[in-house]
């Protein structure tokens, strides 16, 4: 046993001290625990009658049973004993519902605290306010089933399993004085997520976070099979959670009362220790890594509902899951015994004449913002501050004419995510997480102002390893989304970077986020958070060298799909155009925004006020790049992305050279949801603007960074669609030269050129051998690179050359 878990004993014992039980606390405690099941229960079953005050009748039912209460017994019995813990401590405490079908239980248990009457006045803490807590519980018009943003409370929606360790570290992060308990289902338990999400702990910083108290839930069952973890024999479950950094504390059984003293002795042990390891590395300088406490708790799904139901098991087993009695309106039987269930927590004893909660209910419960359902953690947009930027001038790369110089656009964007990471260094509120790719990224300059989070071992040819760092990596996806998730709805700022084609991996998590966004916007008692901002790059077109495995850029199109009014998508073209989006994103709230861009040399088009403008007006002509000379275009060259702007500017240069009577417009496009109607998006172009920029009879050719059906996705309405043609990646990959990639996606300049030699009327007989000429080219290139590895020197050595 280390210094760090040889845990002072008087300390301990001074904690304990909490630990024993009364009767009259055990008393109280069960009296709330039934109240919690007993409106749980109600809420998947009555829309009348809520106290029932007469015998149960069909017209008492809801006409739709939806719900789960198989979790439900086991969540209020936490929720009864963090309340416990909370009032008797004085903790600032949080809790992440991981089974979040138990959305009956946190509903139940924050309308006992009275928060969610606060919330929500029209469901008082009364019978009336009962009457409607029961009804609109999944029912048309009503609130979910699942945890979810309209819970108080709730930083995490229980609709799709894996992701509550993820979040809860998120949460305790940089949050010194905050408990984030977590309660894990045991079918979670069995996904990827969250089996990743258990090295969280490698990451944790006792100086400066906050605790996580994982709390596995035992129930047995998923919706109809075993669970792995309840089935491993419980020597063979202790060393798994030992190996992930956890000492278990075991409460296992079905007698309440002697579940209650076990639990609450469990929640004294593992907070009396986790205070003492906070004291021992704040107070007393403990740096080595400790095994955190979390409990496993062992109870019957179902517990304390119907034994039996037509004859077969229900409570402890599968059948429990969601609706015990499912033909209650129609069988009288079922009937019966759901009133007996109803009446066997003896609501009568539960609540007052008026439907109140009873003394003894609420003796447990904490006051004011210390009830888990009024925690302005839960909220995190109460608690989030301006995230400092500095100006972008010291930072931006000085153009003095497009295309004369060549930076790293991620690079450049480094120095200033290392200058906000010097000025929160006090205040703790910005992270930057990526899977193992910070300094592949370019971003590494952040390091000279953080170092990356480690409570592992340190090596001596270890960099950048620090214990109270704020830059996040860990090969897992999965896990740097839910920590920044987590981050950001407890009222913090941050940065996702990561490969682009990988990105993939959250799809599912970033549409969960996007959905509790788009809820959230339309709850006025939900403060806005700061924006999740990923930085794709590495992306498709310079992923050259590791192949077709590494080259994908349909995130985009993934989040395009999503809520219009919550997503965003910029894809700046040089180094200071993704300065002044970094700027923007970094600001903003509510949003999910994505920014693709490239980490290897690119040329530098527009100044900084130049890029600010561009940025400002999301798409635009570049009048130097063109050869309108004001009059009307023959054919629009527009471009979104790094390379394909490359490319249209370099065709753009080849038209003027052997076509110099055509009119040439280039547009660039920075924020990809300009192209849609404003109707669609609030970024859309109205119609007016969208024909001004690309006219109505044009040709225009546009080159894309990503697939190039989600151009004429999001312009197909506009009149000048039937002229669209679009190039972009088209799934053809390989390990071969930068050039070679947008050859082999005809995205390259020789195939631009002669799409407009194609499309613009008359051109195809008066350049016939200019055409002939771009053709040629291509082939050049690909007897050159095979012979030589390398792109053709007019492609290596190209410069803008207006």
């Amino acid at each position: 046993m280390n210094k760090a878990e040889n845990l002072d004993a008087t300390a301990l014992s001074e904690l304990s001290e909490l630990s024993e039980l009364s009767d009259d606390e055990l008393r109280t405690l069960d009296a709330h625990w039934r109240a919690a099941n007993y409106l749980a229960a109600g809420q998947i079953y009555l829309m009348a009658n809520a106290r029932l005050t007469e015998p149960l009748k069909p017209e008492h039912i809801k006409p739709r049973l939806l719900g789960h209460w198989g979790t439900s017994p086991g969540l209020n019995l936490v929720y009864t004993h963090l309340n416990r813990v909370i009032k008797a401590r004085g903790l600032d405490a949080l809790c992440v519902w991981g089974p979040g079908h138990g959305g009956p239980s946190v509903l139940a248990n924050s309308w006992l605290e009275g928060s969610y009457s606060e919330t929500y006045p029209d469901v008082s803490r009364d019978g009336a306010g009962m009457e409607r807590l029961f009804k609109q519980f999944s029912f048309p018009g009503g609130v979910p089933s699942h945890v979810a943003p309209e819970t108080p409370g709730s930083i995490h929606e229980g609709g799709e399993l894996g992701y509550s360790l993820a979040h809860a570290y998120g949460a305790a992060f940089d949050h010194p004085d905050l408990l984030v308990a977590c309660v894990i289902g045991d079918g979670e338990a069995e996904t990827g997520p969250l089996a990743a999400a258990w090295h969280s702990n490698k990451f944790l910083d006792p100086v400066h976070d906050g605790a996580v108290l994982p709390i596995l839930h035992l129930n047995g069952y998923k919706i109809a099979n075993p669970t792995v973890l309840s089935r491993l024999p419980e020597s063979e479950l202790d060393e798994l959670l030992r190996g992930y950094g956890h000492d278990p504390i075991h409460v296992t059984g079905d007698d309440p009362l002697k579940v209650h003293r076990a639990m609450a002795a469990a929640f004294d042990d593992a907070l009396d220790r986790i205070a003492v390891m906070q004291q021992s590395a704040r107070a007393d300088g403990v740096s080595e890594r400790v095994h955190w406490p979390m409990i496993v708790l062992r109870t019957p799904k179902g517990w304390t509902g119907p034994a039996e139901v037509d004859g077969v098991p229900v409570e402890g087993t599968w059948r429990a899951h969601q609706v015990p009695l499912s033909e209650v309106r129609e069988n009288p039987e079922h009937l019966r015994q759901l009133e007996a269930w109803l009446r066997s927590y003896h609501p009568e004893q539960l609540f007052g004449p008026d439907g109140r909660p009873v003394a003894d209910v609420l003796a447990c419960v904490p006051e004011g913002t210390k009830r888990l359902g009024s925690s302005p953690y839960a909220n995190g947009g109460l608690l989030v501050r301006d995230l400092p930027i500095p100006s972008l001038d010291q930072f931006a790369v000085p153009v003095e004419k497009p295309g004369s110089t060549l930076h790293e656009p991620t690079r450049v964007l480094g120095d200033l995510l290392e200058q906000v990471m010097h000025d929160t260094a006090a205040s703790r509120d910005f992270r930057l997480v990526g899977p193992d790719e910070t300094a592949s990224n370019r971003l590494q300059a952040v390091f000279n102002a953080s170092g990356k989070a480690w409570q592992a071992e340190f090596l001596p040819v270890d960099e950048h390893l620090d214990r109270h760092g704020r830059v996040m990596e860990i090969l897992s996806e999965h896990t740097c989304q839910g920590w920044l998730e987590g981050y950001l709805l407890t009222g913090r700022h941050g940065l996702f970077s990561c490969y682009e084609a990988f990105v993939h991996i959250v799809d599912s998590m970033v549409n969960q986020h996007i959905k509790w966004l788009k809820t959230s916007r339309e709850l006025a008692w939900r403060a806005p958070i700061a924006s999740l901002n990923y930085l794709l790059t590495s992306h498709v077109w310079r992923q050259d060298h590791n192949g077709f495995s590494h080259q994908d850029p349909g995130f985009v199109d993934h989040v395009l799909n999503k809520s219009p009014e919550v997503v965003r998508v910029y894809l700046p073209p040089d180094a200071n155009t993704l300065l002044s989006v970094a700027d923007h994103v970094l600001r903003s709230r509510d949003y999910v925004n994505v920014v693709v861009a490239g980490k290897q040399p690119c040329f530098d088009w527009l100044s900084l006020d130049q890029a600010r403008a561009h940025c400002a007006r999301g798409a635009g002509i570049w009048e130097w790049a063109g050869t309108e000379n004001g009059g009307e275009p023959d054919v629009v060259l527009a471009c979104a992305g790094d390379v394909p702007t490359l490319e249209v500017l370099a065709a753009a240069q080849l038209l003027r050279r052997h076509l110099p009577d055509l009119a040439v417009r280039v547009v660039n496009v920075v924020d990809m949801t300009r192209l849609m109607p404003r109707d669609e998006h609030p970024h859309g172009m109205a119609d007016f603007e969208y024909d001004g920029l690309f006219t109505t009879d044009k040709p225009v050719i546009f080159a894309y960074h990503g697939y190039p059906w989600l151009i004429h996705r999001l312009a197909y309405r506009r009149t000048g669609h039937a002229n669209l043609h679009v190039r972009g990646y088209k799934e053809s990959g390989t390990t071969t030269t930068p050039f070679d990639m947008v050859v082999r996606n005809d995205l390259d300049r020789y195939r631009l050129v002669m799409d407009v030699i194609d499309r613009v009327p008359g051109l195809a007989v008066r350049a016939a051998a200019v055409r002939q000429q771009m053709a040629d080219a291509r082939t050049r290139h690909h007897a050159w690179i095979r012979e030589h590895g390398t792109d053709l020197p007019e492609v290596a050595d190209w410069t803008w050359n207006a």
